[in-house]
């Protein structure tokens, strides 16, 4: 969407480029309209590492690392959280037109902890990876070290011994919008429109929770007030959404308001600690 100047300094802006398409944005100016590095996402965020792939370009670097930079100060903001949730406290990886997997656009990586998104069709598909990465790293801290490096969405399908704390109180109260209906005690139609995607393709994806909450969280992330579609896109149009793939209606409320509860506090509890 091309947007006029009086519009681009209200907040809201368009990133054009002979090299790539626009990308959608309403939302604060985080770095006053200077451009930024790599060096300067991994220093604020404090990334373990950034790597790129040898063929992206100078000009496709230098656009880039605008893009992600804007786009992880929108989630940062959006979650009411801190930098090192962002990089979930210096343990998580970023690889730009690396790495990549034949028709995959991006990947979360749980082995080496890295998410990584395609040089041409990544964009769009940060919050679903960052979320596969906090998936994995929270599940330790909900059910203890012995389940360390597992999703937390998947052992709370077949564990009821969560450690007791009112943040991972919240976070179970999230699993459960997603996954369980409204009474609490049959799947979502979110589970069950996966499944019969999961039918009709033959395999064994979408119906996974650690993909049902991925999905989830990006429509809470693109439901928020502030809009990037570098961040996030298509839970609302695009063919996955007419599948019934991300939650709407009443559900999707039910989600967005658990989302909204925890993140909430999480951020809080951050803030705190780190004063």
């Amino acid at each position: 969407m091309f947007l006029s100047v009086p519009e681009r300094q209200a907040g809201i802006s368009s990133y054009n480029s002979p090299m790539a398409k626009t990308f959608y944005r309403r939302g604060p100016d985080h770095r006053a309209g200077a451009p930024v590095t790599f060096l300067d996402v991994r220093r604020r965020f404090q990334f373990r590492t950034i790597e790129i792939g040898r063929w992206v370009t100078e000009p496709e670097k230098q656009r880039s690392a605008s893009l992600f930079y804007d786009a992880l100060c929108d989630l940062m903001t959006i979650l009411g959280g801190t930098e090192s949730l962002v990089s979930l406290r210096g343990t998580l990886a970023l690889q730009y037109g690396i790495g990549g997997r034949p028709g995959v656009s991006a990947h979360y990586t749980p082995a080496t902890r890295s998410f990584s998104l395609a040089k041409n069709a990544g964009p769009g598909s940060i919050a679903h990876e960052w979320f596969h990465a906090f998936d994995h790293y929270i599940g330790e801290k909900l059910f203890g070290e012995a389940h360390r490096g597992q999703f937390a969405s998947k052992l709370w399908l077949g564990r009821d011994d969560a450690v007791r704390h009112p943040l991972n109180d919240r976070l179970q109260a999230c699993f459960k919008a997603i996954l369980l209906d409204e009474k609490g005690a049959e799947p979502s139609e979110l589970f069950r429109c996966s499944v019969r995607a999961d039918k009709a393709a033959g395999i064994q994806y979408f119906s996974l929770p650690e993909e049902l909450c991925a999905r989830a969280f990006e429509a809470f992330v693109q439901d928020a007030n502030v809009k990037n579609a570098f961040l996030v896109s298509g839970t609302r149009e695009s063919e996955d959404a007419k599948l019934g793939l991300y939650p709407v209606g009443a559900q999707r409320e039910r989600v967005n308001r658990a989302f909204h509860r925890y993140y909430t506090s999480l951020g809080r509890a951050l803030r705190l600690a780190e004063e």
